[in-house]
């Protein structure tokens, strides 16, 4: 049996609670993917300036994710990942010059809240992967 605060009633509260369940449950699982990113470095372990810096996203949901790099407080998109695939995005060179703090974000084409990556210290020529697990 569930209780609502005066004045609501109590479906409108059941309502609200499996609404919100659902977008946490949806965050967290999208959020456990952007935490699972990692940079690899390339055989040798050091870097090659020229190579370009590449972001892999493997998008194990179903929703296509409009996704961006964030330095600073700089906000860049770097393309769409369509659901159930994977993409590669070249992160500009302009926004990576030695060794870079960058969080990646992927943000659902229809969806209210975007999510976020941890900090992650990239370098030129490195490749990031980022999955985004299915929901």
């Amino acid at each position: 049996m569930h209780y609502a605060p005066a004045g609501r009633k109590p479906e409108l509260l059941l309502k609200q609670t499996t609404h919100m369940k659902i977008k946490s449950l949806a965050l967290a699982l999208v959020l456990l993917g952007a935490a699972g990113c990692k940079t690899l470095s390339h055989g040798s372990g050091s870097t090659n300036q020229n190579q370009p810096t590449v972001l892999q996203v493997d998008n194990q949901g179903f929703i296509d994710m409009d996704v961006f790099t964030l330095r600073s407080s700089q906000r860049v998109r770097l393309g769409t990942a369509p659901g159930v695939s994977k993409s590669n995005f070249t992160i500009p060179p302009s926004l990576v010059s030695g060794l870079t703090p960058l969080r990646f974000i992927a943000d659902p084409i229809g969806g209210r809240r975007a999510s976020v990556s941890q900090e992650i210290t990239v370098a030129p020529g490195d490749t990031v992967v980022m999955t985004i697990p299915g929901v």
